[in-house]
């Protein structure tokens, strides 16, 4: 009888390259689920129902997003129907999607769930309180892991601290930089500041360089488009105890995709 299970988590996949790069290291790697942060699959910016639907054909199981989860017209209606998609769950009620989702593969189940920032960030309501409402209503059986897509350092490491003991494990994204603090927190939930970015390194965090440094440079709007060299995948593995919930081992990964 199985006592554990793997997970794979990968970081903001950046655009085309960031999507090719996940086709090419998921089947590489033995998991029992491979979950995205999939919010800019779409251009570097913004998903589609069709790059979601790509992704589950490489064989991610499940979709966390962002802030940009809305930047295409045609995600409202497809986040009531694909729940293996989930927006987070701190926006207001009535927003269309769901917070978190359980996923259920060869008799092994898994909950996902999504939140964010507000630092730096949209004024949605509180990620803390929503969190509290989520682990006090519903009930969930299956080890959960947490994607807080947020700014701040402070306000992940906080929410880290938060959740310690409550959930199995907890990823920052957003920033697209990976950090190098991995570990398991004293309760036993896994923890990182930011699983980092899937996708172009020779890049400003996705973007072709040009564009961006004229930007910085004039302060005129420009037009950015998805970089395209030294690929990479980034993001972590946990280990999970079926049992007690509690995380296991926490690897921090890292590859460039040839």
């Amino acid at each position: 009888m199985q006592n554990s299970m793997k997970v794979l988590f990968l970081g903001d996949v950046i655009g085309k390259p960031g999507r090719l790069a996940v086709a090419s290291f998921v089947k590489t790697v033995k998991v029992d689920f491979a979950i995205i942060n999939g919010e800019n699959l779409a251009g570097g910016i913004g998903i589609t129902p069709q790059t979601a639907i790509e992704m589950f054909s490489y064989g991610v199981d499940g979709i966390t997003t962002g802030n940009h989860v809305w930047k295409k017209k045609e995600m409202p209606s497809f986040l009531m129907e694909e729940q293996r998609i989930v927006r987070p769950l701190n926006y207001p009620k009535g927003a269309p999607g769901f917070g978190y989702t359980v996923i259920k593969k060869n008799d092994l189940s898994l909950c996902i769930a999504n939140i964010e920032g507000r630092i730096f960030m949209n004024s949605l309501d509180c990620p803390f309180a929503a969190m509290d409402s989520f682990l006090e209503s519903n009930g969930v059986l299956a080890p959960i892991l947490v994607d807080f897509h947020a700014e701040a350092t402070s306000e992940k490491i906080a929410m880290g601290w938060y959740l310690d003991g409550k959930v199995s494990a907890i990823f920052g994204t957003h920033t697209h930089v990976q950090t190098s603090d991995e570990r398991i927190l004293p309760k036993g939930t896994g923890y990182i500041t930011d699983a980092g970015m899937t996708g172009p390194r020779d890049s400003v965090i996705g973007m072709e360089k040009e564009g961006v440094l004229e930007r910085f440079i004039t302060q005129r709007p420009q037009k950015f488009q998805v970089g395209k060299d030294d690929v990479e995948v980034q993001g972590v593995v946990v280990t999970i105890d079926l049992v007690s919930k509690k995380c296991l081992a926490i690897e921090r990964v890292r590859k460039n995709i040839e």
